[in-house]
């Protein structure tokens, strides 16, 4: 049985989720206590325990202590199914965090998954857009062999939720080594900036805008969809992706969301103040994709390397659970004033 201390680390729920994805995809029973020990709110949240229902849809698991605010989880799969799989999260939670979980499973399905999740939010705090998953982080898993689709229904934000996701992947995945230790030359930025039935504020045309203008003074050419949404009618929000890749296929992002007295014009500048950050490091992926990429790159046969501008406490914690759990050897090598993550 693999046993693991929450605690450790981040104390976080990446803890959670990357334990249960690689306890499903090794078809191992799983342990976890001190869940989330070091949020303010520990334990099970609705977002965390929907995860964790929606992989034991996937893997066939028991579970034990799967409910609101445990702090010690048992998982014990059987196999990894493929075919339809309903989640419901029921409040903002993030639905981005959800995928997280379960999508490193579906790589090893023998067959199509569709993941239909309802009732979460798309664009909320502390958690990757919807966009920045379908535009940076999917591409990144195809050059890996990963074939997945993302459809939004219905956008969802704080407080409410009610957002609407499918995502598909497809059978025959076979996970390959991913080698992207330059930036290289880079094309021009583009990104999706959205808002649902805000259109008579304009909010979507200006986040774009505001990002537009500080990346033109920074010297970038950029071209942003505007998106008027309306698949939301309970829930009015906003959110803004942006992201570039290059000539030797690092990809970086930067996004931001809306929120109560927050301009329109402070979301646009935000996101693309975090892309600048992460162009001018000349890192091959930015610290968000950094530490997602670390359980793909940790299972795939061979050596992948791709650089971060600094090693967070999520890439330190993601590094640190696939050594304990796979075995597996990651290093990192501060290389200037980037650092090169390899597994060999």
């Amino acid at each position: 049985m693999l046993k693991i201390d929450g605690s450790q680390k981040s104390g976080s729920g990446t803890i959670l989720r990357l334990s249960i994805a690689l306890a499903g995809i090794l078809n191992e029973p799983l342990h976890i206590s001190n869940i989330r020990r070091k949020r303010k709110q520990p334990g099970l949240s609705p977002q965390h325990l929907e995860s964790v229902l929606t992989a034991a849809k996937l893997c066939n698991a028991e579970t034990k202590g799967a409910k609101l605010g445990s702090c010690e989880l048992w998982f014990k799969p059987t196999g990894i199914i493929s075919g339809k799989v309903r989640a419901e999260i029921g409040t903002a939670g993030s639905m981005s965090m959800l995928l997280l979980t379960i999508l490193p499973i579906c790589a090893y399905a023998k067959g199509e998954v569709t993941i239909h999740v309802i009732n979460g939010g798309t664009d909320v705090r502390y958690a990757p857009t919807i966009n920045y998953m379908k535009y940076v982080l999917l591409p990144t898993l195809e050059r890996m062999g990963l074939k997945s689709s993302l459809t939004v229904r219905k956008f969802g934000y704080y407080p409410k939720g009610m957002g609407e996701v499918l995502l598909k992947v497809s059978s025959n995945n076979e996970l390959r080594a991913i080698s992207i230790s330059k930036f290289g030359k880079m094309e021009r930025i583009k990104g999706v900036s959205v808002c649902t039935f805000l259109e008579k504020q304009m909010v979507a045309e200006r986040q774009a805008e505001a990002a537009i203008e500080i990346l033109r003074n920074k010297g970038y050419t950029s071209e942003i969809e505007v998106v008027y949404d309306k698949s939301n009618p309970l829930q009015k929000g906003s959110s803004i992706a942006l992201w570039t890749k290059t000539s030797k296929g690092a990809i970086v992002g930067g996004d931001a969301i809306g929120e109560l007295r927050k301009t329109s014009e402070s979301v646009g500048k935000e996101a693309a103040v975090k892309l600048i950050k992460e162009i001018e490091a000349h890192a091959s992926v930015d610290v968000h994709l950094a530490d997602m990429l670390v359980p793909y790159v940790a299972l795939a046969k061979g050596t992948s390397t791709y650089t971060a501008r600094k090693i967070t406490d999520h890439i330190d914690t993601n590094i640190w659970l696939v050594e304990k759990i796979l075995g597996t050897k990651i290093e990192v090598t501060k290389v200037g004033k980037i650092y090169e993550i390899e597994k060999s």
